[in-house]
């Protein structure tokens, strides 16, 4: 909590964040779990509860609250836009940090499958530029 606090105050001098975007350890492979030195990463309780505090602390300072599918898969993904995420990230053309470290959701994704997975749970979706603004169609 003190870290999305801290994310609000720098939000109130800068006015730079576009998206908060919460990343789940994937602990699996990670070479940091192996040794022995780090946790396991969050379980889905804890996930469904940075990005509702997220919304919720950083309620009219950043509108974004991004939720990760290379992380959490389209179980986790859906849970995480019922649970105070707006934004689905983007496509990928390959990711290999998530699937090295122990994901197994997959690497790519078309702007097809991310509006399918939104239109499963009744959440419209659209495409954006970077920076948020609406894409020409041409």
């Amino acid at each position: 909590m003190r870290h999305i606090q801290l994310l609000a105050r720098l939000q109130d001098e800068t006015g730079g964040f576009t998206e908060f975007v919460p990343l789940p350890f994937v602990h699996q492979q990670s070479p940091i779990y192996l040794a022995g030195i780090a946790r396991t990463g969050p379980t889905a309780r804890d996930n469904r509860a940075v990005h509702a505090m997220a919304r919720i602390l950083l309620h009219g300072r950043i509108r974004n609250i991004q939720t990760s599918w290379v992380k959490l898969g389209d179980e986790g993904t859906a849970e995480m836009l019922r649970s105070g995420a707006n934004d689905l990230g983007g496509t990928l053309m390959e990711e290999t940090i998530s699937r090295m470290a122990g994901s197994a959701h997959g690497s790519r994704r078309s702007a097809i499958d991310l509006a399918a997975l939104a239109a499963r749970i009744g959440r419209p979706a659209r495409q954006r530029t970077t920076l948020y603004g609406t894409v020409d169609s041409q």
